[in-house]
């Protein structure tokens, strides 16, 4: 098959990025050929990308082009030319590309994966403003709520017009999480589930800190609750102490944060780390923790600890509570809740929940077995043959005579 994916390209390389690296490398691997869409916000897949589509952080223009983005479109068209695509895979087009790509790719059979709320949220989280989750389908909710100014909302009804005319047509839209099924038919769509697969280590080994320590990698973004972490942990003794590996908009305010607690000599910020140093963290963390606020869509950082033996501390809604189980595999506590975290994390420091620090063997091989690369590749292989299949024959019923 001829696939050609289409995904924006933030800065950095988040979990979406990353998957859609792996799962291009997978298909190539099973004999597909493959080329790479992304926008030019980020590194264009590490300068790997067949094709790039302008885009720009500037708000003024990025207000515009999320309606309608001509260059997108354009480059898309040029891409289905050249390469005559069997299918297309879409994942994240809403901050950059926007709905303009669809139209550009014809007659092309389009599945669509979804691993955030954009389809259903404009802020992309389903967060309210005092940190709640959002119950509400979009709409006058997302004015009444605050969470859009009235400008931000009129425009967002005529982009939002285009996004759902656009996906209405699609062959197939899939979806990495049971909990994100559930969540899109409230606004007219139906989805097939296929987790986001994570290889494990090729070696794994475990060497806890004889310290107390607990780990939390990824965006330092509100929505992952990363000041939440901060506050549980000034509840608990002194011997207890976190290291934050990432990046975001929010570090310096949550160094701040860390000092005014009196943690400045429990709390390291570590910044951006490649994936020798979050193996490095993994292998000394007593667990790892994910404080999100808002229902993670699936939870790839608590994948990630799974397979390499780390116990995950999480908040339940969303993904999490799919791939974390409670009592198994790590610890569940309500999201936004600082006192279910701050126990949470002394039942682990206290050796009253695994106390040998680490997954035992039978629950590392079901996380593995679950969410094995391998067969992600052969189900995507499946669902694009039924894609080009279906497309076939609607021609067909559609041709005159």
């Amino acid at each position: 098959m001829r696939i050609l994916m289409l995904i924006e390209w933030n800065p950095g390389r988040g979990g979406a990025e990353a998957y859609a690296l792996s799962l291009r490398d997978g298909l190539r691997g099973a004999g597909d050929e493959v080329r790479l869409l992304t926008s030019s916000a980020g590194s264009a897949a590490d300068g790997s990308a067949d094709y790039v589509s302008f885009s720009t952080a500037w708000r003024p223009a990025q207000a515009i082009l999320q309606i309608h983005n001509p260059l997108a479109a354009a480059s898309v068209r040029r891409a289905v030319d050249e390469f005559q695509p069997d299918v297309a895979w879409v994942n994240m087009f809403a901050h950059h590309l926007s709905a303009s790509i669809f139209g550009a790719l014809g007659q092309t059979p389009v599945v669509l994966f979804v691993s955030d709320y954009k389809l259903i949220c404009p802020l992309g989280s389903k967060l309210l403003p005092n940190g709640s989750l959002c119950l509400h389908d979009a709409g006058v909710a997302c004015l009444k709520s605050g969470c859009l100014s009235l400008p931000h909302w009129l425009r967002d009804q005529l982009r939002y017009r285009f996004i759902h005319k656009a996906i209405a047509h699609l062959s197939f839209i899939v979806v990495c999480s049971s909990w994100m099924r559930d969540a899109l038919p409230g606004s007219g769509f139906s989805a097939l589930v296929l987790p986001i697969p994570v290889s494990p280590p090729q070696r794994r080994a475990r060497r806890p800190s004889p310290r107390p320590t607990f780990f939390f990698f990824g965006r330092l973004d509100r929505e992952k609750g990363v000041a939440l972490l901060l506050e549980a942990l000034a509840r608990l003794p002194d011997h207890i102490c976190l290291r934050i590996a990432g990046q975001g908009p929010l570090r310096q305010e949550l160094q701040i944060q860390a000092r005014n607690l009196g943690l400045a000599d429990r709390v390291c910020f570590l910044g951006w780390l490649d994936q020798e140093g979050i193996d490095r963290e993994l292998t000394k963390a007593w667990a790892v923790v994910i404080p999100s606020l808002w229902a993670e869509p699936l939870g790839m950082v608590a994948l990630e600890a799974g397979v390499r033996g780390v116990p995950v501390i999480a908040s339940n809604a969303g993904g999490l509570g799919e791939v974390v189980k409670d009592g198994v595999s790590g610890l569940l506590f309500p999201n936004g809740n600082v006192d279910g975290l701050a126990k949470c994390l002394a039942r682990i420091s206290e050796g009253a929940a695994f106390p040998e620090k680490e997954l035992t063997n039978e629950v590392i091989s079901k996380i593995c077995e679950h969410f094995k690369p391998s067969e992600n590749i052969a189900s995507w292989r499946h669902i694009f043959a039924a894609a080009i299949t279906r497309c076939r024959c609607e021609k067909i019923d559609a041709a005159p005579g």
